[in-house]
Parts: C-alpha cells; sequence; structure tokens
C-alpha cells in the first residue's frame, strides 16, 4: 500500500514529495474504522503549525480529507456499519496519508457522506465548509440581518462564507480579485448585496461599504489575508489593509483574521476600543489540533454534509487528479499556485 507523504526541507529548502510504502496492523483495533479511500483533497502544508504543535517526523503525511467506504470496523464502533460511506478529517497526527487505498482512523473522526454526494465533491469541500463554520459560527456568532463583508468572494472559502451567511439571512458585500472573478460574483446576486472590485488599482473599498450599511459599517468581516505597511508585492497587493478593515466595522463588530502573524499597532487598537470591536484568529486546525469539542466538531461535519446535500452549499466544481499526477498536483498547491488539488482514488 502506498501512500504520499512530505519529506521536509533543511533551513530554506523547498519541503519534497515523495510516495512510500506503508502497511496496516492485521487485527483493527476496537474502536477502530478500516476505510476504503475514494477520494482525498490537498492543501498546502503549515510546516510551521506541525513544529509548533511538536510534531516532527521525517516523513509527514500528506493528504488530510478524505471520503470512503467501510471495510470493517471494530468490535466496540458503534456509530458505523461495513459497506457504509463516510467522510472525514485526518487528525494532525495522523500516521498515514489520506491517498493510501486502506486507513485504519478512530470512530469520531468521520461521520455519514449521503448517497447523492460524489466522493471527489465531499472531499474538495470539506475544509472549506469547516474554516466557513468556524469563522461564522464559532467566531463571529452570525445572525439574521447581520451585514457581512467577506474578501475574494469568489475563492473556494469565500463562497462558503457567502452561501452560509445568506442561508442564515445576513446581508452579504464580497470584493472581487479579477474581472473573471467579477462576473462569477455578479451572477450571485441578489444573493450577494454588493461585488466590490479591488484588482483597479485604488480602492473605494470604505466608502462603498459605508454607503451600504447607512454609515454604520459592517457586524462581521472575514478576510482572507492582510496587507500590511510597506508590503506591496503582486500577491499581496489585493489584500486589505488592516485599518480599512477596522474603519469598515460597525460598533461591536466582529473581525475574523486568517493572518497568523497579525500585528495592531496602538492607533489600530485605540479605533478597536472606540467601536467596541473585536478581532479572532481563524485557525483551521483547531478543531483536530484538540478533542476539548469533539462533539461540536461532528455536529458541524454533519451539517455540513446536510447542507451539502440539500444544496445550500454549492462549491464550485474540482477536476479530480488521477492517483499517479499526486506527487505533483501536491507540488503545484504548496507553491500556492493553486488553492487545493482532489485525488480520486
Amino acid at each position: 500500500m502506498k501512500g504520499l507523504y512530505c519529506r521536509a526541507g533543511v533551513s530554506d529548502a523547498k519541503p519534497k514529495f515523495v510516495i512510500q510504502e506503508t502497511s496496516l496492523p492485521e487485527v483493527l483495533n476496537s474502536h477502530l474504522v478500516r476505510v476504503q479511500v475514494k477520494a482525498c483533497g490537498l492543501h498546502p502544508l503549515d510546516l510551521e503549525l506541525l513544529s509548533d504543535v511538536g510534531i516532527q517526523t521525517d516523513l509527514i503525511p500528506v493528504g488530510r480529507e478524505i471520503a470512503g467506504v467501510i471495510l470493517q470496523v471494530g468490535d466496540k464502533v458503534s456509530f458505523f456499519q461495513p459497506d457504509g460511506e463516510v467522510v472525514g478529517i485526518l487528525p494532525l497526527d495522523f500516521p498515514f496519508s489520506g491517498l493510501c487505498d486502506v486507513i485504519d482512523i478512530d470512530e469520531q473522526y468521520l461521520v455519514q457522506k449521503p448517497e447523492k454526494l460524489s466522493s471527489v465533491c465531499v472531499a474538495g469541500a470539506l475544509r472549506d465548509g469547516v474554516c466557513a463554520y468556524t469563522a461564522l459560527h464559532t467566531h463571529a456568532r452570525v445572525a439574521a440581518g447581520n451585514t457581512i463583508l467577506v474578501f475574494d468572494g469568489a475563492s473556494p472559502f469565500g463562497l462558503m462564507c457567502i452561501q452560509l451567511a445568506c442561508y442564515h439571512g445576513a446581508k452579504v458585500l464580497t470584493t472581487s480579485h479579477s474581472a473573471q472573478k467579477q462576473t462569477f460574483l455578479e451572477q450571485l446576486r441578489p444573493t450577494v448585496a454588493r461585488v466590490i472590485p479591488v484588482y483597479n488599482g485604488a480602492s473605494d473599498l470604505l466608502s462603498v461599504v459605508l454607503e451600504e450599511t447607512g454609515g454604520l459599517g459592517v457586524d462581521v468581516v472575514v478576510d482572507c489575508g492582510v496587507r500590511l505597511q510597506g508590503e506591496e508585492s503582486e500577491e499581496r497587493k489585493l489584500l486589505p489593509h488592516k485599518h480599512d478593515i477596522i474603519s469598515a466595522l460597525a460598533v461591536g463588530g466582529h473581525w475574523v483574521t486568517s493572518h497568523k502573524d497579525l500585528q495592531l499597532d496602538p492607533p489600530d487598537s485605540r479605533l478597536l476600543f472606540l467601536r467596541s470591536a473585536s478581532v479572532s484568529f481563524l485557525n483551521h486546525e483547531v478543531w483536530t489540533a484538540s478533542s476539548a469539542q469533539q462533539g461540536r466538531y461532528l455536529h458541524i461535519l454533519r451539517d455540513i454534509m446536510e447542507k451539502l446535500s440539500a444544496g445550500v452549499l454549492r462549491p464550485q466544481p474540482e477536476e479530480p487528479v488521477p492517483v499517479y499526477e499526486a506527487t505533483v498536483a501536491m507540488e503545484t498547491v504548496q507553491s500556492h499556485q493553486k488553492t487545493k488539488a482532489v485525488v480520486q482514488i
């Protein structure tokens, strides 16, 4: 049985992705489920995060969002039976790659997959769905009547946030990072109240937000990264300045950021204080890094499956990659040329 693993580079060397032979124990543990993997999602590895939580191995398993069919269950497994279809995210310290044909995993990391959904669809959408739930429910406590600003709404994560916010009765504003994305987002209207282009140089983001909210600002901001002072590279020039985000917040507003190195200066903190606003950091790995709220996490996974099945959440179709191209696909994802890939097994 073969799986895809990452051999982290020394110092600034690029990580190398390799195929390695692995094997499963003959006897299945009482609480484990043996799953034949049908599809696996690939996302960039955060090697710094793995180091921070103490995961330092020569070979790091790659591919953690899986969908598959149960082959065998342990004698103490209570929620699943053989031949059932399941989906889940492998924990950070999981020893096997999600691209292995068969894996053994604890039942607490899995939920049932609706029959009408393809394995490729759920494996590609699961992580973005969890991130959207974490941002809007866990952090922002979104409610009907809120106004939400989602940056880069055409991204897989941004699209999930838009659909989830609209389902809960919120008014959604979003930004577009290219003319093509602008066209795509305009097709979502009236679901999206306003699409604000930010790719034509100077943006009138703040004035548009204040116009749409009667000068009050938005209740929630979900960013896709932040451009700090002096960062003018092509890659980051489309990201918002932190001052623009804070200025767009309403009194009591909430900013959910995915920028892990965000630094707030005293004037920024003062402005947040005047608005009685707050900031939360979106760490998409928090659920699988800690089991403190495992029941809540499983509830989120089940709700995502229900909404995907009902058509409430509609991710953009992802063209599956064959297994023999998995190494090249992962190198492309790790270099951020693509946001994700889905391998069909």
